[in-house]
Protein backbone atom coordinates (compact mmCIF):
# COMPACT_ATOMS: atom_id res chain seq x y z
CA UNK A 1 0.00 0.00 0.00
CA UNK A 2 1.13 3.43 -1.23
CA UNK A 3 2.05 5.94 1.94
CA UNK A 4 0.94 9.34 1.00
CA UNK A 5 2.68 11.29 3.25
CA UNK A 6 3.33 15.21 2.36
CA UNK A 7 6.24 16.25 0.62
CA UNK A 8 7.33 20.01 0.40
CA UNK A 9 10.21 20.90 -1.82
CA UNK A 10 11.68 24.61 -0.50
CA UNK A 11 12.78 25.34 -4.03
CA UNK A 12 9.50 25.47 -5.15
CA UNK A 13 6.84 28.66 -4.93
CA UNK A 14 4.18 27.44 -2.60
CA UNK A 15 6.79 25.87 0.16
CA UNK A 16 6.05 28.38 2.64
CA UNK A 17 2.79 27.81 2.49
CA UNK A 18 2.67 24.46 2.85
CA UNK A 19 5.23 24.73 5.99
CA UNK A 20 3.22 27.05 7.81
CA UNK A 21 0.32 24.43 7.04
CA UNK A 22 2.32 21.88 8.91
CA UNK A 23 3.28 24.00 11.72
CA UNK A 24 -0.18 25.55 12.09
CA UNK A 25 -1.34 21.02 12.10
CA UNK A 26 1.22 20.38 14.57
CA UNK A 27 -0.06 23.46 17.12
CA UNK A 28 -3.32 21.86 17.94
CA UNK A 29 -5.94 23.98 19.60
CA UNK A 30 -7.51 21.42 21.52
CA UNK A 31 -10.64 21.92 20.99
CA UNK A 32 -11.16 19.36 18.09
CA UNK A 33 -13.39 16.53 18.83
CA UNK A 34 -14.52 13.66 16.36
CA UNK A 35 -18.25 13.19 15.96
CA UNK A 36 -17.87 9.79 17.95
CA UNK A 37 -16.76 11.78 20.57
CA UNK A 38 -19.10 14.65 20.06
CA UNK A 39 -21.65 11.76 20.57
CA UNK A 40 -20.03 10.54 23.37
CA UNK A 41 -19.91 14.02 25.23
CA UNK A 42 -23.67 14.52 24.43
CA UNK A 43 -24.86 10.96 25.93
CA UNK A 44 -22.44 12.07 29.24
CA UNK A 45 -23.13 15.52 29.52
CA UNK A 46 -26.56 16.40 27.54
CA UNK A 47 -24.56 18.50 25.21
CA UNK A 48 -22.09 18.80 22.75
CA UNK A 49 -19.40 20.68 24.93
CA UNK A 50 -16.09 21.03 23.67
CA UNK A 51 -13.15 19.39 25.85
CA UNK A 52 -12.43 22.50 27.01
CA UNK A 53 -15.68 22.78 29.06
CA UNK A 54 -15.72 18.91 29.32
CA UNK A 55 -12.36 19.66 31.55
CA UNK A 56 -13.73 22.76 33.38
CA UNK A 57 -16.69 21.28 34.55
CA UNK A 58 -14.78 17.86 35.61
CA UNK A 59 -12.56 19.85 37.58
CA UNK A 60 -15.25 22.02 38.99
CA UNK A 61 -16.86 18.78 40.22
CA UNK A 62 -14.18 17.59 41.30
CA UNK A 63 -13.20 20.88 43.54
CA UNK A 64 -16.71 21.31 44.99
CA UNK A 65 -17.62 17.64 45.53
CA UNK A 66 -14.78 15.86 46.17
CA UNK A 67 -14.84 12.08 46.17
CA UNK A 68 -18.37 11.83 45.44
CA UNK A 69 -17.81 13.53 42.15
CA UNK A 70 -14.12 11.47 41.74
CA UNK A 71 -15.81 8.40 42.06
CA UNK A 72 -18.84 9.38 39.68
CA UNK A 73 -16.46 10.18 36.49
CA UNK A 74 -14.53 7.11 36.85
CA UNK A 75 -18.06 5.51 36.67
CA UNK A 76 -19.19 7.19 33.73
CA UNK A 77 -15.40 7.69 31.53
CA UNK A 78 -13.77 4.87 32.87
CA UNK A 79 -16.55 2.60 33.54
CA UNK A 80 -14.80 1.39 37.18
CA UNK A 81 -16.96 0.75 40.02
CA UNK A 82 -14.48 2.13 42.61
CA UNK A 83 -14.93 2.62 46.34
CA UNK A 84 -13.40 5.03 48.80
CA UNK A 85 -11.42 1.86 49.95
CA UNK A 86 -10.56 0.23 46.08
CA UNK A 87 -9.21 3.50 44.97
CA UNK A 88 -5.78 3.48 46.01
CA UNK A 89 -3.42 0.52 45.51
CA UNK A 90 -3.07 -1.35 48.38
CA UNK A 91 0.61 -1.85 49.67
CA UNK A 92 -0.12 -6.08 49.54
CA UNK A 93 -1.24 -5.43 45.65
CA UNK A 94 1.99 -3.24 44.66
CA UNK A 95 4.16 -6.18 46.54
CA UNK A 96 2.44 -9.20 44.94
CA UNK A 97 3.26 -7.55 41.60
CA UNK A 98 6.51 -6.81 42.52
CA UNK A 99 7.38 -10.71 43.93
CA UNK A 100 6.03 -11.86 40.64
CA UNK A 101 7.64 -9.89 38.31
CA UNK A 102 10.33 -11.18 36.02
CA UNK A 103 13.49 -10.80 37.05
CA UNK A 104 15.08 -9.32 34.12
CA UNK A 105 12.30 -7.05 33.70
CA UNK A 106 13.64 -5.49 37.48
CA UNK A 107 17.04 -5.77 36.83
CA UNK A 108 16.46 -3.93 33.69
CA UNK A 109 14.21 -1.03 35.68
CA UNK A 110 17.28 -0.77 38.43
CA UNK A 111 19.57 -0.37 35.58
CA UNK A 112 17.76 3.07 34.52
CA UNK A 113 17.17 4.16 37.20
CA UNK A 114 20.60 4.12 38.06
CA UNK A 115 21.34 6.01 34.87
CA UNK A 116 18.62 8.63 35.32
CA UNK A 117 19.47 9.33 38.79
CA UNK A 118 23.29 10.00 37.48
CA UNK A 119 21.96 12.61 35.30
CA UNK A 120 19.65 13.84 37.29
CA UNK A 121 22.44 14.21 40.75
CA UNK A 122 24.80 15.67 38.69
CA UNK A 123 22.84 18.68 37.39
CA UNK A 124 21.03 19.52 40.33
CA UNK A 125 21.04 22.81 41.72
CA UNK A 126 22.78 23.53 44.84
CA UNK A 127 22.81 26.65 47.53
CA UNK A 128 24.90 29.21 46.47
CA UNK A 129 26.30 31.95 48.89
CA UNK A 130 27.94 35.55 47.97
CA UNK A 131 29.68 37.04 51.05
CA UNK A 132 30.75 40.55 50.46
CA UNK A 133 32.64 42.08 53.04
CA UNK A 134 33.92 45.79 53.89
CA UNK A 135 35.56 46.29 57.10
CA UNK A 136 32.86 45.76 59.40
CA UNK A 137 29.71 46.27 56.84
CA UNK A 138 28.89 42.12 56.22
CA UNK A 139 26.66 41.20 53.73
CA UNK A 140 25.62 37.52 52.99
CA UNK A 141 23.38 36.24 50.16
CA UNK A 142 21.90 33.01 49.69
CA UNK A 143 20.42 31.08 46.91
CA UNK A 144 18.75 28.49 48.88
CA UNK A 145 17.40 25.44 47.29
CA UNK A 146 14.73 22.90 49.09
CA UNK A 147 12.40 20.05 47.52
CA UNK A 148 9.04 20.68 47.01
CA UNK A 149 6.61 18.37 49.58
CA UNK A 150 4.59 16.38 47.40
CA UNK A 151 4.25 15.78 43.93
CA UNK A 152 1.50 14.32 41.29
CA UNK A 153 2.73 11.66 38.66
CA UNK A 154 0.41 11.16 35.90
CA UNK A 155 0.81 8.20 33.95
CA UNK A 156 -1.15 7.25 30.76
CA UNK A 157 -2.56 3.91 30.52
CA UNK A 158 -5.58 3.46 27.66
CA UNK A 159 -3.78 1.99 24.56
CA UNK A 160 -0.05 0.66 26.41
CA UNK A 161 1.32 0.02 29.96
CA UNK A 162 4.09 2.84 30.37
CA UNK A 163 6.64 1.67 32.98
CA UNK A 164 9.10 4.22 31.83
CA UNK A 165 7.03 7.53 32.39
CA UNK A 166 7.38 5.85 35.97
CA UNK A 167 10.85 6.12 36.10
CA UNK A 168 11.16 9.18 34.02
CA UNK A 169 8.97 11.10 36.38
CA UNK A 170 9.30 9.95 39.49
CA UNK A 171 13.33 9.05 39.86
CA UNK A 172 14.21 13.06 38.72
CA UNK A 173 11.28 14.48 41.86
CA UNK A 174 13.65 11.90 44.62
CA UNK A 175 16.83 12.90 43.05
CA UNK A 176 15.83 16.26 44.21
CA UNK A 177 14.35 14.92 47.28
CA UNK A 178 10.42 15.04 47.18
CA UNK A 179 9.48 13.17 49.74
CA UNK A 180 5.79 12.40 48.88
CA UNK A 181 5.09 11.08 45.36
CA UNK A 182 1.56 10.13 44.29
CA UNK A 183 0.99 8.39 41.00
CA UNK A 184 -2.65 8.36 39.39
CA UNK A 185 -2.84 6.01 36.33
CA UNK A 186 -6.02 5.18 34.41
CA UNK A 187 -7.99 1.99 35.87
CA UNK A 188 -7.42 -0.25 32.84
CA UNK A 189 -5.00 -3.48 32.21
CA UNK A 190 -2.25 -1.05 30.78
CA UNK A 191 -2.86 0.99 33.95
CA UNK A 192 -3.79 0.89 37.33
CA UNK A 193 -4.28 -2.99 36.96
CA UNK A 194 -1.00 -3.69 34.70
CA UNK A 195 1.75 -5.65 37.07
CA UNK A 196 4.72 -4.45 35.41
CA UNK A 197 3.91 -0.95 35.65
CA UNK A 198 2.64 -1.67 39.46
CA UNK A 199 6.05 -3.56 40.01
CA UNK A 200 8.21 -0.52 38.80
CA UNK A 201 6.34 1.95 41.06
CA UNK A 202 6.90 -0.67 44.09
CA UNK A 203 10.94 -0.91 43.10
CA UNK A 204 11.22 2.69 42.94
CA UNK A 205 9.69 3.14 46.67
CA UNK A 206 6.29 4.66 45.54
CA UNK A 207 3.83 3.60 47.86
CA UNK A 208 0.81 6.15 46.78
CA UNK A 209 -1.04 4.96 43.55
CA UNK A 210 -3.77 5.88 42.49
CA UNK A 211 -6.63 4.29 40.07
CA UNK A 212 -7.77 7.57 38.30
CA UNK A 213 -6.88 8.97 35.10
CA UNK A 214 -8.39 11.85 32.96
CA UNK A 215 -9.00 15.03 33.76
CA UNK A 216 -10.51 14.18 37.74
CA UNK A 217 -7.35 12.57 37.94
CA UNK A 218 -5.98 15.66 37.26
CA UNK A 219 -8.70 17.92 39.48
CA UNK A 220 -8.00 15.49 42.76
CA UNK A 221 -4.56 15.85 43.22
CA UNK A 222 -4.80 19.65 42.20
CA UNK A 223 -7.23 20.46 45.05
CA UNK A 224 -7.32 16.96 46.84
CA UNK A 225 -9.88 14.75 47.79
CA UNK A 226 -11.05 12.09 50.90
CA UNK A 227 -8.13 9.34 51.22
CA UNK A 228 -6.00 11.56 48.42
CA UNK A 229 -3.88 14.80 49.87
CA UNK A 230 -3.53 17.62 47.25
CA UNK A 231 0.10 18.38 45.78
CA UNK A 232 2.54 21.42 45.17
CA UNK A 233 2.44 20.08 41.69
CA UNK A 234 1.54 17.86 38.92
CA UNK A 235 4.06 16.22 36.21
CA UNK A 236 3.54 13.77 33.40
CA UNK A 237 1.80 13.26 29.66
CA UNK A 238 -1.85 12.17 29.05
CA UNK A 239 -4.27 12.73 26.15
CA UNK A 240 -5.97 15.68 25.26
CA UNK A 241 -8.37 16.39 28.95
CA UNK A 242 -5.31 15.29 30.90
CA UNK A 243 -3.62 18.18 29.26
CA UNK A 244 -6.34 20.90 29.23
CA UNK A 245 -7.04 19.81 32.72
CA UNK A 246 -3.76 20.67 33.67
CA UNK A 247 -3.70 23.91 32.15
CA UNK A 248 -7.02 24.83 33.76
CA UNK A 249 -5.64 24.06 37.39
CA UNK A 250 -2.14 25.71 37.19
CA UNK A 251 -1.94 28.42 39.05
CA UNK A 252 -3.48 26.50 41.88
CA UNK A 253 -0.36 23.98 41.95
CA UNK A 254 2.31 23.99 39.54
CA UNK A 255 2.31 22.01 36.42
CA UNK A 256 5.53 20.45 34.26
CA UNK A 257 4.22 21.81 30.32
CA UNK A 258 0.94 21.09 28.67
CA UNK A 259 1.73 18.01 26.50
CA UNK A 260 0.37 17.14 22.94
CA UNK A 261 1.28 14.43 20.46
CA UNK A 262 4.89 13.28 20.40
CA UNK A 263 7.20 14.64 17.90
CA UNK A 264 10.78 13.93 16.06
CA UNK A 265 12.23 16.07 13.39
CA UNK A 266 15.56 13.89 11.71
CA UNK A 267 18.13 15.78 10.32
CA UNK A 268 20.15 13.77 7.49
CA UNK A 269 22.19 14.39 5.28
CA UNK A 270 24.07 12.40 2.44
CA UNK A 271 25.83 9.91 5.34
CA UNK A 272 22.26 8.78 7.00
CA UNK A 273 21.37 5.32 6.37
CA UNK A 274 17.69 5.47 4.96
CA UNK A 275 16.72 2.34 6.67
CA UNK A 276 17.76 4.05 10.31
CA UNK A 277 15.53 7.36 9.15
CA UNK A 278 12.26 5.46 8.40
CA UNK A 279 12.74 3.58 11.68
CA UNK A 280 13.07 6.80 13.40
CA UNK A 281 10.37 8.28 11.84
CA UNK A 282 7.80 5.48 12.49
CA UNK A 283 9.27 5.05 16.30
CA UNK A 284 7.25 8.19 17.04
CA UNK A 285 4.78 7.88 14.33
CA UNK A 286 3.52 5.10 16.62
CA UNK A 287 2.26 7.19 19.38
CA UNK A 288 -0.45 7.66 17.05
CA UNK A 289 -0.97 10.40 16.96
CA UNK A 290 2.76 11.51 16.48
CA UNK A 291 4.03 13.55 13.99
CA UNK A 292 7.30 12.66 12.41
CA UNK A 293 9.69 15.24 9.62
CA UNK A 294 12.44 14.54 7.76
CA UNK A 295 14.57 17.39 6.97
CA UNK A 296 17.19 16.95 4.44
CA UNK A 297 19.10 18.72 1.81
CA UNK A 298 19.94 15.67 -0.64
CA UNK A 299 17.39 14.46 -2.57
CA UNK A 300 18.33 11.09 -2.91
CA UNK A 301 17.48 10.66 0.45
CA UNK A 302 13.72 11.81 0.24
CA UNK A 303 12.80 8.64 -2.22
CA UNK A 304 15.07 6.10 -0.48
CA UNK A 305 13.13 7.41 2.94
CA UNK A 306 9.83 7.12 1.54
CA UNK A 307 10.89 3.80 -0.30
CA UNK A 308 11.81 2.23 3.43
CA UNK A 309 9.04 3.74 5.30
CA UNK A 310 6.34 1.69 3.14
CA UNK A 311 8.65 -1.43 3.44
CA UNK A 312 9.14 -1.20 7.28
CA UNK A 313 5.51 -0.56 7.61
CA UNK A 314 4.32 -3.25 6.14
CA UNK A 315 6.08 -5.55 8.95
CA UNK A 316 5.62 -3.31 12.20
CA UNK A 317 2.80 -4.47 14.52
CA UNK A 318 1.49 -0.77 14.97
CA UNK A 319 2.51 -0.05 11.26
CA UNK A 320 -1.42 0.76 10.57
CA UNK A 321 -1.30 3.15 13.55
CA UNK A 322 2.37 4.55 12.08
CA UNK A 323 0.93 4.79 8.65
CA UNK A 324 -2.19 7.00 9.64
CA UNK A 325 0.13 9.42 11.88
CA UNK A 326 2.65 9.76 8.93
CA UNK A 327 0.02 10.62 6.59
CA UNK A 328 -1.70 13.03 9.16
CA UNK A 329 1.21 14.67 11.11
CA UNK A 330 4.39 13.20 8.96
CA UNK A 331 6.30 15.30 6.19
CA UNK A 332 9.18 15.16 4.13
CA UNK A 333 10.67 18.35 3.26
CA UNK A 334 13.88 19.22 0.93
CA UNK A 335 15.81 22.32 2.16
CA UNK A 336 17.85 24.05 0.12
CA UNK A 337 20.68 23.50 2.19
CA UNK A 338 22.37 23.15 6.25
CA UNK A 339 21.16 26.88 6.54
CA UNK A 340 17.41 26.41 5.88
CA UNK A 341 17.32 22.91 6.86
CA UNK A 342 18.53 24.15 10.53
CA UNK A 343 16.24 27.37 10.26
CA UNK A 344 13.10 25.07 9.53
CA UNK A 345 14.35 22.67 12.86
CA UNK A 346 14.15 25.77 14.87
CA UNK A 347 10.69 27.37 13.33
CA UNK A 348 8.67 23.63 14.30
CA UNK A 349 10.62 23.63 17.64
CA UNK A 350 10.15 19.99 17.83
CA UNK A 351 10.44 17.98 21.09
CA UNK A 352 12.63 15.10 19.50
CA UNK A 353 15.37 16.34 17.23
CA UNK A 354 17.55 13.78 15.62
CA UNK A 355 20.58 14.51 13.85
CA UNK A 356 21.88 12.26 11.42
CA UNK A 357 24.87 13.55 9.30
CA UNK A 358 28.31 12.99 9.37
CA UNK A 359 29.33 15.90 11.26
CA UNK A 360 25.87 16.64 14.06
CA UNK A 361 28.22 19.01 16.26
CA UNK A 362 28.58 21.41 13.17
CA UNK A 363 24.88 21.37 13.12
CA UNK A 364 23.97 21.24 16.38
CA UNK A 365 25.19 24.85 16.90
CA UNK A 366 22.85 25.86 14.42
CA UNK A 367 20.18 24.62 16.14
CA UNK A 368 18.65 26.39 19.45
CA UNK A 369 14.86 24.70 19.92
CA UNK A 370 14.37 21.22 20.81
CA UNK A 371 13.46 19.10 23.95
CA UNK A 372 15.74 16.54 23.45
CA UNK A 373 18.55 16.05 20.49
CA UNK A 374 19.98 12.99 20.07
CA UNK A 375 23.59 12.97 17.99
CA UNK A 376 25.48 10.80 14.86
CA UNK A 377 23.86 7.60 13.46
CA UNK A 378 23.55 5.45 16.44
CA UNK A 379 21.14 7.71 18.87
CA UNK A 380 17.76 6.77 18.27
CA UNK A 381 15.29 8.41 19.86
CA UNK A 382 14.01 5.41 22.18
CA UNK A 383 17.49 5.49 23.62
CA UNK A 384 16.10 8.90 25.42
CA UNK A 385 12.54 7.44 25.59
CA UNK A 386 13.54 4.49 28.07
CA UNK A 387 17.61 4.48 28.92
CA UNK A 388 20.08 7.24 28.37
CA UNK A 389 19.07 9.52 31.59
CA UNK A 390 17.54 12.59 30.77
CA UNK A 391 13.60 12.37 31.11
CA UNK A 392 11.23 11.65 28.50
CA UNK A 393 9.11 14.77 29.56
CA UNK A 394 9.69 16.94 26.53
CA UNK A 395 7.79 19.81 25.60
CA UNK A 396 5.86 19.64 22.58
CA UNK A 397 3.66 21.83 19.56
CA UNK A 398 6.30 24.76 19.29
CA UNK A 399 6.72 25.06 22.92
CA UNK A 400 10.15 24.00 22.55
CA UNK A 401 11.07 27.52 22.22
CA UNK A 402 10.70 28.64 25.05
CA UNK A 403 9.76 25.30 27.52
CA UNK A 404 12.15 23.14 28.54
CA UNK A 405 11.79 19.17 29.18
CA UNK A 406 11.31 17.80 32.61
CA UNK A 407 14.52 17.66 34.96
CA UNK A 408 15.26 17.25 39.02
CA UNK A 409 15.37 20.86 39.06
CA UNK A 410 12.02 21.39 38.54
CA UNK A 411 11.23 19.95 41.50
CA UNK A 412 12.68 22.22 43.88
CA UNK A 413 11.82 25.92 45.38
CA UNK A 414 14.09 28.28 45.73
CA UNK A 415 14.33 30.87 48.20
CA UNK A 416 16.66 34.20 48.39
CA UNK A 417 18.60 34.81 51.64
CA UNK A 418 19.15 38.27 52.46
CA UNK A 419 21.77 38.90 55.71
CA UNK A 420 23.03 42.84 56.08
CA UNK A 421 24.71 43.88 59.74
CA UNK A 422 24.06 47.84 60.20
CA UNK A 423 27.39 48.77 59.08
CA UNK A 424 26.43 47.51 55.34
CA UNK A 425 22.77 48.80 55.98
CA UNK A 426 24.45 52.01 55.90
CA UNK A 427 27.01 51.40 53.07
CA UNK A 428 23.48 50.54 50.63
CA UNK A 429 21.08 53.10 52.54
CA UNK A 430 21.73 56.22 49.65
CA UNK A 431 20.86 53.43 46.97
CA UNK A 432 17.30 52.94 49.00
CA UNK A 433 16.61 56.56 49.63
CA UNK A 434 17.47 57.21 46.13
CA UNK A 435 14.94 54.72 44.36
CA UNK A 436 12.66 55.07 47.10
CA UNK A 437 11.93 58.77 46.16
CA UNK A 438 12.23 58.05 42.86
CA UNK A 439 8.68 55.80 43.40
CA UNK A 440 7.44 58.09 46.04
CA UNK A 441 7.64 54.87 48.65
CA UNK A 442 8.24 57.05 51.70
CA UNK A 443 7.99 53.89 54.08
CA UNK A 444 10.69 52.08 52.38
CA UNK A 445 12.93 54.76 52.70
CA UNK A 446 11.85 55.37 56.55
CA UNK A 447 12.47 51.81 57.25
CA UNK A 448 16.37 52.36 56.32
CA UNK A 449 16.28 55.39 58.49
CA UNK A 450 14.48 54.58 61.33
CA UNK A 451 17.45 51.70 61.70
CA UNK A 452 20.43 54.70 61.43
CA UNK A 453 18.97 57.02 63.50
CA UNK A 454 22.03 58.09 66.43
Amino acid sequence: MPLHIKTIDCSQGDAARQFAELREKLSPQGNVVSEAGRQRTIELFGAPLTPQQVVEKICQDVRSRGLEALLEYTRKLDRKELTAQTLRVSKQELSAAHAQADPKFLETIRRIRENVLEFQQAILSSDVVIRRVVDNARVELRQRYLPLKRVGICVPGGAAAYPSTVLMTAVPAQAAGVPEIAVVVPPTQYGAYNSDLLATCHELGITEVYRIGGAQAVAALAYGVEGLPRVDKIVGPGNLFVALAKRHVFGEVDIDSIAGPSEVIVLADESANPAYVASDLISQAEHSPGSAVLITWHPPLMAAVQQELERQLERLERGDLARQSLEDYGALILARGEEEAARLTDELATEHLHISTKNPDELLNKVQNAGAIFMGHYTPVALGDYVAGPSHVLPTGGTARFANGLCANDFLKRSSVIRYNREALALDADAVRMIADKEGLTAHRASVDIRLQD
